[in-house]
């Protein structure tokens, strides 16, 4: 056996996690994406260590593949021992992977004793703040002020479904790589997404907590109708791939694998209540192709590795952007003869946001990709922030064109005024939507100032009053930028304040050559040109 090559971000990661050692950090963290070779890193670094390693994991899955990536990586040189259950690791062993479950108050002392730990690497480290896994940590003093040790966590997410931050365990995240980065490069799957609506009722569901009540959650969607639909949509959508469906719980998946049956897919379950050996039977069967599609609750979202996966379904709705990307995850590693990965979003009626495929590329939620690429998507709707910084969407899927349509229709003529200022102020101010307010007035017969009052939120008064481009003073209310500005005006004189009011007749009149063909009135063409150069500076880098 030979250790796998690193790929370059590997290599930026052990670089990472050496330089943070070496200034002082002992509990760190490396977020990188499901498919990203978060083993790989960490058996490498076993490798370099000098004193022994504990590696912690949770589930089967991940002290199998971490018992093979290690052996690999240590090329047959050390012992790499397993404790779980019935299997007690040599005291030799340069590395030893534990189940966490093991690592019971009763059992713990003895593994522990005559150990020399100096590298402890924590695999899905999300779950550590949970108290019984910080037991663990206690207990092997990673948290004493004279532990001469390293604490490494990997996760593909550090969001977790109570609320609790990795801060309570580990000091910083020392590197992180995104899902759309990794897919650019061509280490990942691309992913492609199609929106479902379904007929389901999320809206008296509670908002509480960073994701539905799996209770609540399961009786909204685990009805017939519904589960017909999602089998439908992955019989005439996935066709011949693979397919992942994520489910809520266990009665769900057998409703779903039923509806799948029906219409003649070739469906399993498996979840975490099933014996050892019927689960890995179920996986056997669907890495052979027996079963087409595999309805899962709560196991596949870690560990699991099956490069062949060319198709998530998210049958089970969720608001928690860490379990979405954990669930696609399970489709973005690279195998032969695989082109891409389809994500089907199972979208039911809800006013609380729910996680999509859009969505994890910084597109709107309610994005239809139509079976289109995300990140092709995602590069589209940046550039249509940049063009139309102003555009607002109502809630509602729509697809890139239909956005396009409504950005390219977009008049910032149409821009209504602040009520307040309206109540406040006779003069002619005209809104730039959320960058603030503009005015205009002339300072000399036919020669016509601008002035511009623009949010500035991280000044410690807000709002900053500009004339033609320069800086004239700052206030904490618009209501008091505004109020000021009209006070100066009208200290100009007669002329200068009735030409800044919106009866004023040089307004009404054809707008000067060189101000462009949108505008019917020089009015009109002064407020677009005071657009056009607010937002341009808005996009500007800082």
């Amino acid at each position: 056996m030979t250790a796998p090559q690193l790929r370059a971000y590997q290599r930026e990661a052990i670089d990472a996690v050496l330089g943070a050692r070496r200034s002082g950090t002992r509990r760190m963290v490396v977020c990188l994406p499901t498919g990203a070779g978060k083993t790989v890193i960490f058996s490498h670094l076993a490798r370099l260590a000098t004193r022994q390693v504990l590696v912690l994991a949770h589930r089967e899955e991940l002290l199998a593949q971490a018992i093979d990536k290690l052996s690999r990586a240590l090329e047959g040189t050390r012992v790499v021992g397993l404790e779980r259950g019935g299997s007690r690791a040599p005291a030799d062993a340069k590395v030893l992977v534990a189940s966490l479950r093991s690592l019971h108050p009763d059992r713990i002392g003895n593994v522990l004793a005559g150990r020399d730990l100096g590298l402890i690497i924590y695999d899905e480290c999300h779950h550590a703040p949970a108290e019984d896994n910080l037991r663990v940590l206690r207990t092997i003093g990673v948290f004493e002020p004279d532990w001469p040790g390293t604490l490494l966590g990997f996760t593909a997410t550090t969001q977790r479904g109570d609320g609790k931050g990795l801060d309570t365990v580990f000091e910083r995240i020392v590197y992180s790589r995104t899902l759309p980065d990794l897919i650019g490069q061509g280490f990942l799957a691309p992913l492609k997404g199609f929106r479902i609506a379904t007929a389901a009722d999320l809206t008296q569901l509670s908002g509480d907590g960073a994701d539905f009540a799996e209770a609540e959650l399961a009786e909204a969607v685990d009805i017939q109708e519904r589960n017909a639909l999602v089998a439908r949509s992955i019989q005439e959508l996935a066709r011949d791939r693979r397919t992942i469906a994520f489910c809520v719980t266990v009665a769900h998946a057998k409703n779903l694998s039923r509806a799948l049956n029906h219409l003649g897919v070739p469906a399993g379950i498996v979840h975490g209540e099933m014996a050892a050996a019927d689960r890995a039977r179920a996986l056997a069967e669907f890495r052979d192709g027996r079963i087409h599609v595999l309805a899962n609750v709560a196991v596949l979202t870690e560990g699991f590795d099956d490069p062949g996966v060319s198709c998530i379904a998210m049958a089970r709705p969720t608001r928690s952007e860490g379990l979405y990307a954990q669930c696609v995850g399970r489709g973005t590693r690279i195998a032969e003869g695989k082109r891409d990965c389809l994500i089907l979003d199972f979208v039911d009626v809800s006013e609380l946001s729910l996680c999509t495929l859009p969505s994890l590329f910084g597109c709107p939620r309610d994005l239809d990709l139509r079976g289109e690429d995300a990140s092709d998507a995602a590069r589209s709707w940046e550039q249509i922030q940049l063009d139309y910084p102003e555009l607002e969407l109502e809630a509602g899927a729509l697809t890139l064109r239909e956005i396009q349509d409504r950005a390219e229709a977009f008049d910032p003529l149409t821009l209504e005024l602040n009520r307040d200022v309206r109540a406040i102020s006779g003069n002619a101010w005209f809104s730039l939507g959320r960058h603030g307010v503009g005015l205009h007035f002339a300072r000399a017969p036919s020669t016509f100032s601008a002035v511009t009052v623009l949010s500035r939120p991280a000044r410690s008064k807000r709002w900053e009053v500009m004339v033609d481009h320069q800086v004239m003073e700052r206030f904490s209310t618009l209501e008091e930028a505004v109020q000021a500005v009209d006070y100066e005006i009208d200290r100009r004189g007669r002329a200068a304040s009735t030409s800044a009011r919106d009866d004023a007749p040089w307004r009404y009149a054809p707008p000067p050559p060189g101000l462009g063909t949108r505008a019917t009135t020089h009015a009109e063409a002064l407020r677009l040109a005071v657009w056009t150069a607010v937002t341009r500076r808005a996009r500007a880098p800082s």
